[in-house]
């Protein structure tokens, strides 16, 4: 007997994906991340007047530190509400940036258009993620360089997910976005044309009032957290409150001053080939 799995339908799941990260207000969540993409620039030795995409930008916070060291930035989402955000951002510092609805997996650029491809906690979203890779690959010129900020399955957020996985159950055959912070999946992603891989394991901190507080603004404003409340009954909801809690609990080093959660992520420079 042969047993075959079928492909995923990447359509369907990337329409309930933009509804997801259209819902709440993941701006809230995403600019307490702009040291990420600080830090991210300066990996990538950032230089004026490069040509930088910043893929599944979101609130725009890569882009926004491309475009401070005065690089040529294209900014690009397929969720217009978060591009909106991030461009009211960038025109608040006068930065100049190009902003442009685009999927991830279909990127509307010419071959090799760009030095630097950056993605701070976006790309590693993206359903079919070889897909995802490959357009990478092709929009960055050899010799460019790819830089990413991606969480690691072990780290608070990667434990956040498997937690959220295990009350309502991920898209079929879709894999973890965790894998993104893995040496393994990124060499099986990338390829040869991965010239030279470096990851460095950062954490960055989540600082909130409590655990409840960070609970309050996850489940109100960041979009995964908010649709999986939604999915469940009130029993259902009320178990994933529970375990999301304990979770924070075990992972706070606030010592009682504030809920402090370090959460690690894979910082990655990736030269192309």
């Amino acid at each position: 007997m042969t047993i075959t799995s079928a492909t995923p339908d990447y359509a369907a799941i990337k329409q309930r994906q933009q509804a997801t990260w259209a819902s709440g207000d993941y701006t809230v969540v995403g600019t307490t991340l702009q040291i990420v993409g600080e830090t991210l620039a300066e990996a990538a030795d950032i230089r004026a007047d490069e040509r930088v995409l910043d893929v599944a930008a979101g609130n725009g916070n890569a882009t926004l530190a491309a475009a401070r060291r005065y690089a040529r930035v294209t900014s690009t989402d397929y969720v217009p509400q978060l591009l909106d955000k991030g461009r009211r951002r960038a025109e608040a510092e006068g930065l100049d940036v190009r902003y442009q609805a685009a999927d991830a997996e279909a990127l509307p650029f010419e071959a090799a258009s760009f030095d630097v491809v950056m993605s701070t906690f976006g790309v590693m979203f993206s359903p079919d993620q070889a897909t995802a890779a490959r357009e990478i690959l092709r929009v960055v010129r050899p010799g460019g360089r790819i830089a990413m900020a991606n969480w690691t399955p072990e780290g608070a957020i990667g434990r956040l997910f498997k937690t959220i996985g295990a009350h309502v159950a991920p898209p079929a055959g879709v894999k973890s976005p965790a894998l993104w912070g893995t040496e393994a999946h990124l060499v099986s992603l990338f390829g040869p044309r991965a010239r030279h891989l470096h990851i460095e394991r950062k954490m960055f901190c989540f600082r909130y009032r409590s655990a409840a507080h960070f609970l309050q603004v996850f489940r109100d404003y960041y979009g995964p957290t908010h649709r999986a409340f939604a999915a469940l009954d009130a029993t259902g909801q009320a178990a994933l409150e529970r375990d999301i809690l304990a979770l924070l609990n075990e992972l706070d080093v606030g010592q009682g001053r504030g809920l402090v959660v370090p959460s690690e992520y894979a910082e990655i420079v990736i030269t192309v080939a």
